[in-house]
């Protein structure tokens, strides 16, 4: 194979880092409103995914469908997330300078309350780095959407933590090191942490409903064979036509979340 193939690894390589860099201006731009870096995350975080599965196709359009269809849940997220954001931040800024002036039963007192600041503020950023990718691949209620993000998030430890490393390191270089790196910025992130979080994401989103009627559809022979098929943001696990004797009566399987609607998590 050629070096410079579009199948070699080097060609496909720098393909990636051609998507990434214009990921990130994307992403950027769309981030100027501030209120929209949800929405602006959560597609970047559905292209990303594609590139990873190689189901990528027009990144532009790929961008903006994700940033229209999943812009009212992930803007109401992101708000929140912000809300939380500052507040962590003003309680850390106010509990610095009182550890300063404080001496004594009063300095234990506040050490305390730093530490258990600083516990929320890590369950946050794991909360943050899970919520775009998770609201980029399933459907799912707000709330619940925020609460499984800790879980896998805690559950997956190690995936979380290189997908911690991944940001620091960016953020690192371009401080330290090479600012220009932020040419590629997020969308290089994204993209490296997404080989990391599309298995985790597809094995918390099976839906167990549908595995069973799968299993049901191949104890019932070659006649009668129902097939799963899932949508891409994943919600019903619906049954095609089964043509056993000649009719065309539906075989429907839909498999749906009591809680949420959309893929088990």
């Amino acid at each position: 194979m050629k070096l410079f193939s579009y199948e070699s690894p080097f060609s496909q390589t720098l393909l990636k880092l051609a998507y990434s860099c214009y990921l990130n201006l994307l992403w950027v731009v769309c981030c100027i409103p501030v209120f929209t870096v949800g929405a602006s995350t959560t597609a970047l975080y559905s292209v990303t995914l594609k590139i990873v599965q190689e189901r990528e196709n027009s990144l532009t359009r790929q961008f903006f469908k994700a940033f229209r269809e999943n812009f009212r849940q992930a803007t109401v997220l992101w708000l929140i997330l912000l809300g939380v954001g500052l507040f962590l931040a003003g309680d850390g800024y106010i509990l610095y300078h009182l550890f300063r002036v404080s001496r004594g039963a009063a300095a234990v007192f506040w050490t305390l309350i730093s530490a258990l600041v600083i516990a929320a503020s890590i369950a946050y950023v794991i909360v943050l780095m899970y919520v775009f990718p998770l609201t980029a691949s399933v459907v799912n209620t707000d709330w619940a959407m925020l609460k499984n993000s800790f879980f896998i998030g805690t559950h997956y430890l190690f995936c979380t933590i290189l997908t911690a490393a991944i940001h620091f390191a960016m953020f690192y270089v371009a401080v330290s090191l090479f600012t220009p790196v932020l040419i590629f910025g997020e969308g290089l992130c994204a993209l490296l942490s997404s080989y990391l979080l599309s298995g985790v994401i597809r094995a918390c989103s099976f839906d167990p409903a549908a595995r069973e009627a799968v299993s049901a559809g191949d104890a019932q022979g070659p006649e009668n064979d129902a097939s799963i098929q899932g949508p891409e943001n994943g919600g019903d696990a619906q049954g095609v036509e089964s043509d056993g004797s000649g009719q065309g009566a539906e075989n429907d399987a839909n498999a749906q979340e009591p809680e949420s609607g959309g893929e088990t998590l």
